[in-house]
């Protein structure tokens, strides 16, 4: 259906103006009776955060997001552009969207004087109706509210003409969504700057006599106040925002894990067949839990889902290097390729310690901690005394990465008491049947008994040796 180009043909299509507060509402209202849920790429919190936000929605407030660091709360403030309408008419050549109706800047007051109904009209997608900024300790009041332009009075215009003003972030997202990222790292004669706009909803600039009566929805994120010494959220400022909404870490391994598959870039070359096992992903979701319960790990920093998501990707990175050296196709994934993870986790948490050069053992207790919480709950004790009794009769297996997927598979032969707890790994996996998927249960097998102190392992490089601790 093709849209108005001028005033008087917009009103002439029925076309309604509603503040953008009430957009969102009714825009929220049709998802929620339709059961759809707000950000659906969103996992865990359906039954925390989700109600809450939906709450702020349909109170029309603006929204303080507080939680540390990879909680998703960038994200879920993108996503409310998907509550606006797609498209929205504006008069053509505004700066700050001005209504059609109910103009408010200098050129479009002067415009619609002029033109009457045969004003043109422009439409805005709703990717358009977003501002972010990420707040730092150099954002000055011109960055957000608007400063004269010098290039403008140096063109001939008075200072106190309303158009030798450039606007800033905050009026150039009039009608829509404007973002502020850590929000207390603002300066506070900066933060001064927005009360203005969330209480009264206007703008004053640079002592001119033109207040702008803004139709913003602001949205903010912060960490919490004990997180970061660099700044912080004065208490007016604060009390504008109408809801304050605390995001958190996945609450279980299930959440985790499915935030891991759905954000994983786990592409593999051409003529590679990867296939990564359950297990190995709870492993790589159980090393993020270890670390938010451990007393090594900063929790004031926290622990990013992004740990989970880098961790996963650089098993299977490994896992495609070992395959590639081999010089085989099927990619799966196993314990040896653990020992990659330092790479990826070092930078993502802070090690909290009194002593010099823990930091690897740390990270290893993290992964061992993981790898045995697996073993636990995937094989069932009765299925693997068996394989004790075996090394009990001086029954020695090495593994490590240059151990072929068809020698472990070899093992099931030579140890028949390793057929249960392999096949108890596998029960549900694709693939089960392929030398690979029974490699990378042998790992965990043999890795988790070690760990559960029923054999002993002696470790050298990427190679290990399984024998009977007696």
């Amino acid at each position: 259906m093709a849209r108005p180009e001028t005033l008087g043909a917009l009103r002439a299509s029925g076309w309604e103006s509603i503040p953008v507060r009430q957009e969102l509402r009714r825009n929220a209202v049709a998802k929620i009776r339709a059961g759809e849920p707000l950000f659906p790429e969103v996992l865990g919190y359906e039954n925390t955060v989700s109600p809450q936000l939906e709450n702020a929605l349909l109170a029309g407030h603006d929204i303080i997001f507080l939680g540390e660091r990879g909680q998703a709360k960038t994200r879920m403030i993108r996503g409310l552009t998907d509550l606006l309408d797609e498209w929205m008419p504006t008069i053509a050549g505004s700066e700050i969207n001005d209504d059609p109706y109910a103009p408010v800047s200098r050129h479009a007051l002067e415009l619609v004087a002029e033109l009457g109904d045969d004003t043109p009209i422009v439409w805005v997608h709703r990717d358009d109706r977003f501002g972010e900024k990420l707040a730092t300790p150099d954002t000055s009041i011109a960055d957000l509210i608007g400063e004269v332009d010098p290039i403008k009075v140096a063109e001939g215009r008075y200072l106190s003409d309303e158009l030798t003003l450039h606007y800033g972030l905050v009026p150039r997202t009039n009608r829509g969504i404007f973002a502020m990222n850590e929000l207390p790292d603002l300066a506070e004669r900066i933060q001064v700057g927005l009360l203005n706009v969330l209480e009264e909803r206007d703008v004053q600039i640079r002592g001119h006599k033109v207040r702008l009566p803004l139709d913003v929805v602001l949205v903010a994120s912060a960490n919490p106040e004990d997180y970061t010494n660099r700044g912080r959220l004065i208490t007016p400022l604060k009390d504008r925002f109408g809801s304050q909404i605390r995001t958190h870490y996945p609450l279980d391994i299930d959440t985790e894990v499915s935030i891991i598959e759905q954000e994983a870039d786990l592409t593999v070359s051409e003529g590679l067949h990867l296939t990564v096992p359950s297990f190995m992903t709870e492993i790589v979701a159980g090393i993020s839990h270890a670390a938010r319960s451990s007393h090594h790990i900063s929790q004031r920093s926290g622990v990013s889902v992004r740990l989970s998501i880098s961790n996963e990707e650089i098993m299977v990175a490994n896992a495609v290097r070992r395959s590639l050296r081999a010089g085989v196709s099927r990619v799966v994934p196993r314990i040896v390729d653990l020992e990659a993870l330092p790479a990826s986790t070092s930078g993502k948490v802070e090690i909290e310690t009194l002593d010099e050069g823990r930091d690897g053992e740390i990270l290893a207790n993290l992964v061992r901690s993981a790898v045995l919480a697996v073993f636990k709950q995937r094989v069932p004790p009765e299925s693997h005394r068996a394989v004790v009794d075996a090394f009990d009769e001086s029954l020695v297996i090495d593994t490590g990465e240059d151990v072929t997927d068809e020698a472990y598979a070899g093992l099931l032969e030579q140890v028949p008491a390793l057929t249960a707890p392999v096949q108890a790994l596998l029960v549900d996996e694709d693939d089960a049947e392929s030398p690979a998927m029974i490699a990378s249960a042998c790992e965990l097998v043999l890795e988790g008994l070690h760990l559960a102190k029923r054999l002993n392992k002696d470790a050298s490089g990427s190679r290990a040796q399984f024998r009977s601790r007696h």
